[in-house]
């Protein structure tokens, strides 16, 4: 690749990864009606624009195995060749070669290392079933193809004394900057004419959406002569091919009086039309299109953005302190307004780097049909709720443990066509990816409709890898036993695969899931199936926390975790198998004193009552026995670097408003002492 153009290397990633992205939805749309074809023009033209891309940046591998991809179906749309199941897998290995290629360009490196030739070669050489061939569509323009509207411009054009040419232009085979010499084309055309029918679209033309020829309807009143040399004077154009057009005006007549409710229409313009020919009989002026309203944003830069909202933050509590320690009233009006300013800040950048679920949601079709392949499996993939939106780091962290989930859902979880028959169940298996925003939080749900996990088959294993005895399991609910399966290195696979059994399983999943501050929890039923609940923070960086004093420290707890905080009294305070609880509107809530899970010191005193806050930690609850409650406050989430970083119960750190350092605890892997 040149050095001029590297400047555009991030644009070229960002786009070709939407791309590559857009067509394997669209090869998996086909591969369910392989007769749409609005779906197979659709590949086409994606696959014609990423091609020209690639060629353009100097990414010949890219290019090439999409020009193949783009011939195939280019032949699928002439109706020349039938899709098969075989044509199918090669278009999906082609996309997961260009992923590796567009990765490998995004390291640093470069396309040229991926071996494109056999994928190249299958797609272009190989023997196809011909296409049932029906009547074929006749080139160039006929009245009974015109739309009403087109027929009343041409109509229109006949009455200002203009003839109507059908322009075929031809564009070198080696051009790379297509759309744009199309456009010059239309712009040189314009000034002596008015476009009536691009074939195809202008708006695919502008996309760069069709191959080195293309077909514009003229009205105008110069000769061909004229026309060819307008068309000629463009580079990189190597033919002008024009008819003039010879339709009686009574022929349309007798053809509109069949629509006689057609309203009236007036040539419009397209983007570069003449003065004069807007003028004329009262046509309306072309209007300017309407530029993008998005732009693409380094991510770093917004993580930058971050990071000084979130020292705002921080600058605005430790002001807020000092203005209350020292009773400066004048001081009440400004700082609101400071307040409100940050505030509205702080909500429009976690606003900007929200990206919705579908980011990683839309990968999993695919991911579920070579998977259900593989294995022989039937399985229908259900997606809810891929509008609801996270934090980009969020979305980017859990990404792997979905598709582990998913993974094992269709591995462990659907059984075979057969099983499913002798069962009674839809030989069809059901998997359901479901995202909704619960307050602060939102919840990601898979579940299937398979075997579910089996609670005996768990206890046994657990009592072969020495991790139970039968007596201790024996007084184990269900519930309990399936915990097991978060263990480390705990399988259920009887033989290792490329799938499974591996032992890294649903505890990497749990685990990852728990250092965003999250909550995990599984869900099962033997023969109904098994639902994963994961409930994860919208943001990482600024969140509302409860401060809590344990002996001379603070520490703060996501308010996200939070049920209620309560006041028990000595007196209520119960023992159970040796531990603390008491009574919560009737229920029994157990009791952890913090200050003895954290190695706190403290002085020994007889309280008559104690502050506790009530959290929750997947369907149980807890309280937390502190010595005092201090009240709530925005934090700026701080990392507390590698070597910190695994310590359990601590997601991080943040600076208070009177400078000192306060734990942010983790409640969901905390192991209360009492």
């Amino acid at each position: 690749m040149s050095t001029d153009m590297s400047q555009y290397l991030g644009a070229y990633l960002d786009e070709a990864t939407d791309n590559l992205q857009q067509l394997n939805d669209l090869i998996l749309a086909v591969e369910q009606n392989r007769q749409n074809r609005e779906t197979v023009d659709e590949i086409f033209r994606t696959a014609h624009t990423l091609k020209g891309m690639s060629a353009t940046m100097g990414f010949h591998h890219m290019a090439e195995l999409t020009h193949a991809l783009e011939d195939r179906f280019s032949k699928v749309r002439s109706g020349e060749v039938d899709l098969t199941d075989d044509d199918l897998d090669h278009l999906f290995q082609s996309l997961d070669l260009m992923q590796t290629m567009v990765d490998a360009i995004r390291d640093g490196g470069t396309d040229q290392d991926t071996d494109i030739s056999k994928l190249v070669s299958q797609l272009r050489e190989e023997d196809v079933k011909p296409a049932a061939k029906g009547p074929q569509k006749e080139q160039g323009l006929k009245p009974e193809e015109l739309s009403p509207q087109e027929k009343e411009w041409i109509e229109e054009a006949s009455k200002m004394g203009m003839m109507v040419h059908e322009v075929t232009v031809t564009l070198d085979s080696e051009c790379l900057l297509k759309a744009a010499r199309a456009y010059m084309v239309i712009s040189r055309l314009e000034e002596i004419g008015e476009i009536i029918k691009s074939d195809p679209s202008v708006e695919d033309l502008e996309k760069d959406a069709f191959d080195h020829s293309f077909r514009l309807y003229l009205g105008t009143k110069d000769d061909v002569d004229a026309v060819r040399n307008a068309v000629m004077g463009v580079s990189e154009v190597v033919g002008a091919e024009i008819k003039t057009l010879e339709f009686s005006s009574s022929g349309y007549e007798e053809e509109l009086n069949e629509d006689e409710d057609v309203p009236k229409v007036e040539p419009i313009p397209t983007k570069a039309s003449s003065s004069a020919q807007d003028t004329a009989k009262g046509a309306p002026k072309a209007k300017p299109k309407k530029g993008s309203q998005t732009v693409r944003v380094d991510i770093g830069r917004l993580d930058s953005l971050m990071n000084l909202v979130g020292e705002l933050v921080i600058g605005k509590a430790r002001i807020e302190r000092l203005v209350m320690e020292s009773s400066l009233r004048e001081f009440d009006e400004p700082l609101s307004q400071l307040g409100r300013i940050s505030g509205d800040i702080q909500e429009l950048v976690t606003k900007l780097r929200m990206v919705p679920v579908s980011f990683i949601f839309d990968r999993f079709p695919r991911l579920i049909r070579d998977i259900s392949k593989t294995l022989g499996k039937d399985v229908e993939l259900v997606i809810e709720g891929q509008e609801t939106e996270l934090d980009r780091t969020v979305i980017d962290e859990i990404g792997d443990p979905m598709v582990h989930l998913i993974r094992n859902s269709v591995d462990h979880g659907i059984e075979t066509p057969e099983v499913r028959k002798a069962a009674g169940k839809p030989t069809k298996g059901t998997i359901k990816i479901a995202a909704y925003q619960e307050g602060s939080s939102v919840i990601i749900e898979v579940s299937d409709d398979g075997k579910g996990i089996d609670p005996v088959a768990v206890g046994q294993k657990a009592i072969e890898r020495g991790l139970v005895t039968k007596e201790a399991l024996a007084e184990m609910s269900d519930e309990e036993i399936i915990q097991y399966v978060f263990l480390p290195g705990f399988s259920m696979a009887k033989e290792v695969t490329d799938l499974s059994g591996r032992g890294v399983g649903m505890d990497a999943v749990k685990r990852k899931v728990e250092s965003l501050g999250g909550q995990f929890e599984a869900r099962s039923k033997v023969g109904e199936g098994t639902s994963v609940y994961i409930r994860l923070p919208l943001t990482l960086a600024i969140v509302l926390a409860l401060l809590v004093k344990v002996g001379e420290e603070t520490y703060a707890i996501p308010l996200e975790n939070v049920d209620e905080t309560i006041l028990v009294r000595k007196e209520d305070l119960k023992r159970m198998h040796g531990k603390p609880v008491t009574l919560l509107r009737g229920e029994v809530l157990s009791l952890g004193d913090l200050a003895v899970t954290l190695d706190t010191p403290q002085e020994d005193e007889d309280r008559h009552e104690y502050p506790v806050v009530v959290v929750r930690v997947g369907r149980n609850k807890i309280g937390f026995i502190v010595d005092a409650l201090v009240g709530q406050q925005e934090i700026v989430i701080k990392s507390l670097g590698r070597i910190l970083s695994k310590i359990k119960g601590i997601a991080g750190a943040t600076i208070l408003g009177d400078g000192n350092v306060a734990l942010i605890l983790d409640v969901g892997s905390l192991h209360v002492r009492v």
